[in-house]
């Protein structure tokens, strides 16, 4: 049976904190908002999309997408630099090429989460990347995972996997009818990650040997 398997990409597969955390700064100096809260404030909502981060941040939601377009536009510019695959990324990308397809579904804008994997030389194993931009509601809900599978043309949900960091990763899955791991490299708790799955591994090589075994009982 062909095997399907959806990567997450912030807390997953790549590092991207501190271009994160940075341009959330950034936005609040240049657009004169008075931020309260911390960095651990900016980082507990990763994974979120943008909009919905800065409006639990404080940001009204008249001006939201203007601290969006601001973000943006600095992101693009220095999130090479500040970006790195996670520790076993690599490993796990290469081993699941070796039986299974593979996509990308994240709450990310999708062109730069391609650069982005692009620059770090594994884009070549990805058929598709599915952002924010390219569905109207993003994760939790399933819709980015139906439009990845519709793209890949893939019917049969019997051997898909969503392997991600946090509980919007495990609830979209779940919603969409797949199944998924949980990681903890990234920014999920495992308290929390284990009210949705009953797979919890500490990384993503991990989490393809298990979908590996598991698929192959």
């Amino acid at each position: 049976m062909e095997k399907i398997i959806l990567f997450d990409l912030d807390g997953t597969l790549i590092d991207s904190t501190d271009a994160i955390i940075s341009t959330f700064n950034h936005t609040f100096e240049k657009m004169q908002f008075d931020f309260k809260g911390t960095d651990e404030d900016i980082k507990s909502l990763i994974g979120y999309p943008l909009d919905i981060m800065y409006l639990e941040l404080g940001v009204d939601k008249g001006v939201v997408w203007d601290y969006v377009s601001v973000y943006k536009e600095r992101y693009r510019k220095i999130s090479k630099q500040q970006t790195e695959l996670l520790e076993f990324a690599k490993e796990a990308i290469e081993y699941a090429k070796t039986f299974a397809r593979l996509s990308i579904v994240t709450t990310k804008t999708g062109l730069y989460s391609e650069e982005l994997l692009k620059h770090m030389d594994v884009m070549h194993h990805f058929e598709h990347v599915t952002g924010r931009e390219h569905v109207e509601n993003p994760k939790p809900h399933p819709e980015p995972i139906h439009k990845t599978l519709d793209l890949m043309n893939v019917k049969n949900t019997c051997n898909i996997w969503m392997i991600g960091d946090t509980e919007l990763d495990l609830i979209a899955a779940n919603s969409a009818g797949i199944n998924s791991v949980g990681v903890l490299c990234g920014y999920g708790k495992e308290e929390t990650l284990k009210e949705y799955t009953s797979f919890i591994v500490n990384n993503p090589l991990e989490a393809v040997k298990l979908i590996k075994n598991i698929s192959d009982i």
